[in-house]
């Protein structure tokens, strides 16, 4: 990939018109400070499609404009609706809520208040339905087509009609097992339990088995005595839970089980339903993720149909999307994958032959955003660069595209993307005759456009955000690339300069890292990358660098898949070479180097201390991953393979046999109640280091999960910022 010279240039940013020493506080830059809304581009609050009308928040005000008048008006007030509340004897609300659209084209909002899901008609300024609630239901699941509510009471699956009844679709009593909830530790694109069926007759949910699971011993200490609170934890390589599909007819109130058979160690995924209601496709992954097998099942049997196809790789394998069924062809659907090596769209019909590979390039397609009315064109965001732009296809430039399905074409619908970089976000509406552009670049805030689909052209600019930082001193920031560690491949980086940086001295740096899947830290958007902390630590005097390296997200299968059963070497790898680019810089302190990261960012910081102690003088590791072999079983052995197939990978990834190693100074970081990386990592890492003699430092938030958020993210980053204080600025 290569980005053009003049982009590696200093960019000055964000632009500051009137320059003035004014100060900022982590409260104003970091995300749960007092004053950090002051400090985010402006944004139309819940800006969303009804139908083809487009609604959003403005004060106390829900604003409405029909498509294609695009006049805007007052479709309800927090009085009106509060008037309504109270003649409907509920409770009123102290600001507007959170709404959603139930019925897309239909003048009803839906929103949470007072333990019930009340939806309004904001036309006859009426309740339209109530829906009284428990606070202890989770997996609220709502369905459009028979109005009910699917939803888990503690380990079982429930149902609310439209009059408030209740129905019970699981009774499980057995100690680990739960119904209805999301499973494989929300791997493969899985955030949810249940699946509603097009028309609503049925819903499909999951059966998670957890009894063969190890409980892993949190402990709450919020009680006066404090309480054990155990969680399933299936760490890699160990025993993993069985998944199971059932599906629930409401008619009849009978469960059928899809016969999904053996082996039980597999991984269910991307569950669709048929426009029809007759069957359901699921994604079955090996447990080893290194086939996928596409497989139809009826759904009024639970006996399986066919296999359509199957996905194998040499690394990984990873479905991320189910089935997208074309309007008015329930015979064809979409499927994604990276087969090819970088994710694109194909199409298939329902007996598994492919028709057409809709999308192909050295580029990613990164999301689905729908289809017209007829389904004869596909929306989609993706890193393809507009046709006139000299630039080649990068993680910098995201734009928007429409498919002709018919003819496999794609037009690019975004004017903006001929730039080189920038990041466009598309919201359709029902017909596919237009979406909203949210927009944003290296120098533009936020702007957001009405655009006509038919060609691409923009009939509205709904905002132009103004830059936040306006009459504030900022720090210079340089963007370009550096070679990896191979020699050829061009990794995108950022550094932050030191405010009013003064070239003949030298001054601390820190590297910021993640380094892993899934991830990318270097954008084209609005800052580009650049935290709040980034621009604190550069207004304090500190150097400022961050390079995606091989491994990071949105350069395809190869790029990510380099760090496959030896995570940290290549990663590692380039991050050094990112600390020789540093070197070549007459004003970084190369005796002053530190590094920072979170989660693989603190696996990442934590190996850079000790792999490179001569390198690093200080470093913040938070919710570090420092043993592999305690890291759950679906993420863990996707990357590594179970230890007993990867002894030597899982050796030289495990920190605590470098924990001698350690000769600056590090912190590490953790939440006791994280989930994600358990304690058992970092305080493993504190036994090690004790037992050879070497000193890191400890902090922990109690109560936090893997990350720390909220009114306490300020102290985190007060915490870490004091750290390099002490260590690495003098």
């Amino acid at each position: 990939m290569v980005i053009r010279s003049f982009l590696i240039a200093m960019l000055l940013f964000p632009f500051s018109l009137m320059a003035q020493d004014k100060e900022l506080t982590l409260q104003d830059l970091i995300p749960g400070g007092k004053n950090y809304s002051k400090f985010v581009p402006k944004n139309l609050p819940q800006l969303q499609w009804n139908g083809d009308s487009y609604l959003y928040v403005r004060g106390d005000s829900l604003m409405v404009a029909a498509m294609p008048k695009k006049k805007r008006s007052v479709a309800l007030t927090k009085a009106t609706l509060n008037e309504a509340l109270k003649n409907a004897n509920l409770k009123t609300v102290g600001r507007l809520p959170r709404f959603e659209i139930p019925f897309p084209g239909e003048p009803v909002v839906a929103f949470h208040a007072g333990g019930h899901r009340i939806h309004f008609n904001y036309e006859t300024k009426q309740v339209a339905a109530d829906y009284v609630l428990n606070a202890d239901w989770e997996n609220q699941d709502f369905c459009a087509a028979n109005r009910c509510i699917a939803f888990t009471e503690g380990n079982n699956l429930k149902i609310l009609t439209a009059g408030n009844e209740q129905k019970v679709v699981t009774n499980e009593t057995a100690e680990g097992v739960v119904c209805g909830k999301s499973v494989h530790q929300n791997e493969f694109g899985i955030h949810k339990g249940t699946f509603w069926s097009p028309k609503g007759t049925a819903l499909a949910f999951y059966r998670m088995d957890e009894s063969m699971v190890t409980d892993y011993p949190f402990v709450d200490i919020s009680a006066r005595v404090a309480k054990a609170k155990p969680h399933k934890y299936p760490m890699a390589g160990m025993k993993s839970h069985h998944v199971t599909v059932g599906v629930y007819n409401l008619e009849k109130g009978t469960t059928v089980w899809l016969n999904t058979g053996l082996p039980k160690e597999k991984y269910l995924t991307n569950i669709s339903w048929s426009p029809d209601e007759q069957h359901i496709y699921i994604a079955e992954l090996n447990r080893d993720q290194n086939e996928m097998n596409l497989v139809c099942y009826s759904a009024l049997t639970g006996k399986k149909e066919a296999l359509l196809f199957t996905e194998k790789d040499g690394k990984y394998v990873e479905p991320q999307h189910p089935l997208l069924f074309l309007p008015n062809h329930p015979d064809r659907f979409v499927w994604q994958s990276e087969r090819d090596g970088f994710n694109h769209l194909y199409l298939y019909n329902t007996k598994g032959e492919l028709l057409k590979q809709l999308t192909k390039g050295e580029w990613v397609v990164l999301s689905v955003n729908g289809f017209d009315a007829k389904g004869e064109n596909l929306f989609y965001t993706s890193t393809q660069t507009h046709p006139v732009s000299s630039f080649k296809p990068s993680p910098l430039c995201v734009t928007n595209w429409k498919l002709d399905m018919k003819r496999g074409v794609s037009v690019c619908l975004n004017s903006r993307a001929v730039i080189g970089n920038g990041v466009h976000n598309a919201l359709v509406s029902q017909s596919g005759k237009y979406f909203l552009d949210c927009y944003s670049s290296w120098s533009i805030p936020r702007v957001i456009d009405l655009v006509e689909t038919g060609k691409g052209e923009i009939q509205e600019n709904l905002l132009a955000a103004k830059n936040p930082y306006e009459g504030y001193d900022m720090p210079e920031v340089e963007r370009g690339t550096i070679k990896a560690a191979d020699g050829v491949t061009d990794l995108n980086y950022f550094l932050v300069k030191p405010l009013n940086m003064d070239e003949s001295k030298k001054y601390p740096t820190i590297v910021y890292v993640y380094g892993g899947p899934h991830a990318q830290l270097v954008t084209g958007g609005w800052m580009g990358g650049v935290s709040g902390w980034d621009i604190y630590m550069a207004r304090r005097g500190y150097v400022i660098f961050t390079v995606d390296g091989r491994g990071s997200a949105n350069r395809g299968h190869a790029f990510e898949s380099v760090i496959h059963r030896n995570l940290g070497v290549n990663e590692m790898a380039d991050q050094v070479k990112g600390v020789e680019f540093l070197k070549s810089k007459p004003y970084v302190d190369s005796e002053r180097i530190g590094v920072h990261g979170w989660s693989f960012g603190g696996f990442m910081t934590t190996n850079l201390m000790c792999s490179y102690p001569d390198l690093f003088k200080v470093g913040v590791a938070g919710g570090p991953v420092i043993d592999w072999s305690n890291y759950e079983i679906m993420y863990g052995e996707r990357y590594m393979d179970r230890p007993q197939d990867n002894a030597e990978g899982y050796k030289d990834s495990n920190l605590k046999l470098k924990a001698k190693n350690l000769k600056g100074h590090l912190l590490l970081i953790h939440g006791d109640m994280d989930p994600v990386v358990v304690w058992q990592h970092s305080l493993g890492f504190l036994k090690a280091c004790v037992d050879a003699n070497t000193y890191p430092d400890y902090f922990v938030y109690p109560g936090h999960l893997h990350n720390v958020i909220g009114k306490d993210r300020p102290h985190l980053h007060e915490k870490i910022t004091r750290y390099f204080d002490d260590y690495l600025k003098r």
